[in-house]
């Protein structure tokens, strides 16, 4: 595995600066798209010029959400009790935890995120709920927060976990090794345990992937890839059905197609 530095790009530009209500943050941008409150006027600036050449750009983050719940309640009904939401941005409801919970109360959630932003709300708004955690970590240095699990008993590696890696995967460049980091979290699983991404896919408009090079040189820079390559990165998984296809066909047969396309697998490990 390469060395967890995170490289020069991850130190600079592509770093949130904690709390600069001056600079774009693509977690509040996010949060955004899905009809939160928890943004700034920079954010729904960028994200209405991102919806003006791309307006579905919202309707593919609904589905990507609802993707992630499904996931959950999928994986929660098959018995699984622990869950690690990395990359979770700021939290909204329905999330993973009240999901999980809902299945089973005793369910533990863990929620990882390397924005200061993101993880000052996930302490705010998720105090309450009991076995429900909030981490700050970069997936770039996945050694790190699998250390934090261990360390603080958050989640026992010794029985299968859920990982959600929902539109997080793209901000990760080649040369931050993005497969590496997979193998990291998965070679630490318990067999049961489940992995659902979803991923941008090359197979997106034109003039979509153009937009989203806009944000080259800023944390909501992108590196889109195609199915093929997202599904290198569920290698050591089983992929179950449907396979690494565009996110709405997870969820129902009469949803419509999409100029931007996000791919949607889920692989179990045996």
């Amino acid at each position: 595995m390469a060395e967890e530095t995170g490289g020069p790009a991850s130190e600079n530009y592509r770093t949130p600066r904690p709390f600069d209500l001056g600079q774009m943050n693509s977690a509040r941008v996010y949060d955004y798209l899905l009809g939160g409150k928890d943004n700034q006027e920079i954010d729904r600036d960028v994200a209405g010029q991102m919806l003006f050449s791309a307006p579905e750009i919202k309707t593919v983050a609904w589905f990507c959400r609802s993707f992630a719940l499904k996931a959950v309640e999928m994986a929660a009904d098959a018995g699984v009790r622990q869950f690690l939401d990395l990359g979770s941005g700021i939290p909204s409801s329905p999330n993973v935890h009240e999901v999980a919970k809902k299945i089973d109360p005793s369910a533990r959630v863990v929620y990882v995120d390397y924005d200061p932003v993101v993880h000052a709300h996930c302490d705010a708004l998720l105090a309450k709920p009991h076995d429900v955690t909030a981490l700050l970590g970069d997936i770039r240095r996945p050694h790190e927060i699998l250390g934090q699990l261990k360390n603080r008993t958050l989640i026992d590696l010794n029985e299968p976990v859920v990982i959600t890696l929902i539109g997080v995967l793209h901000y990760v460049m080649d040369d931050e090794h993005p497969a590496d980091i997979i193998a990291a979290f998965r070679d630490q699983l318990a067999p049961g345990s489940y992995l659902a991404i979803t991923h941008g896919s090359l197979a997106s408009a034109p003039e979509v992937l153009q937009v989203l090079a806009g944000n080259k040189d800023t944390s909501a820079q992108v590196s889109f890839r195609s199915a093929a390559q997202t599904e290198t990165f569920l290698a050591g998984f089983e992929l179950l059905e449907p396979g690494v296809v565009p996110v709405q066909q997870w969820l129902r047969p009469d949803l419509p197609e999409t100029r931007m396309v996000m791919d949607a697998a889920i692989g179990r490990k045996p």
